[in-house]
């Protein structure tokens, strides 16, 4: 039975390097909450699956960002809290505040632009994601959707304006 299964080096390796990001992901937020900011320039993106286990936002937010979300720590957060597998953190939209838990493994994301850091995480979205996906055909959900994609005081940046070309 033994002879049947193969080491594939290339995905190990490639998970493994996943792992390693990750870990420091959570290192560098967890300086951060033990410093009580950021220090210098220094600030972060991260973008999470809001549908993943083990996401908790407020219902206004998951309304607004079905699918995705990128949130910003460099001025205005509280409450940061960092664990082995989630990260939390107190934010305000449109004044309104907010408590976000975000488990590691939901984190697509992670850039520290001051820096010139960012890594990506090839998550394969949940199965309710994929459920809502079809429901979004309908017209009310597009023009959420618009809505959403216009910015209109979402928190939501390309990454890629901030990396130097």
């Amino acid at each position: 039975m033994t002879e049947d299964i193969e080491l594939d080096y290339n995905d190990l390796i490639q998970e493994a390097q996943k792992r390693a990001y990750r870990f420091l992901m959570r290192d560098v937020l967890k300086l951060v909450a033990e410093l009580g900011d950021a220090p210098g320039e220094h600030h972060f993106f991260i973008e999470f699956l809001t549908g993943a286990p083990g996401v908790s936002i407020p219902d206004h937010l998951k309304e607004q960002y079905p699918e995705r979300m990128t949130i910003v720590l460099q001025h205005q957060f509280e409450n940061l809290t960092v664990t082995d597998d989630e990260v939390g953190v107190t934010l305000w939209f449109k004044g309104k505040e907010a408590r976000l838990e975000i488990p590691f493994d939901a984190v697509t994301q992670f850039a520290d632009p001051s820096a010139q850091f960012g890594v990506n995480f090839d998550i394969a979205p949940p199965e309710a994601e994929d459920d809502r996906s079809q429901e979004q055909d309908a017209p009310e959900a597009e023009a959420e959707d618009d809505e959403a994609d216009k910015g209109e005081g979402a928190d939501i940046v390309s990454l890629d304006s901030f990396r130097k070309k």
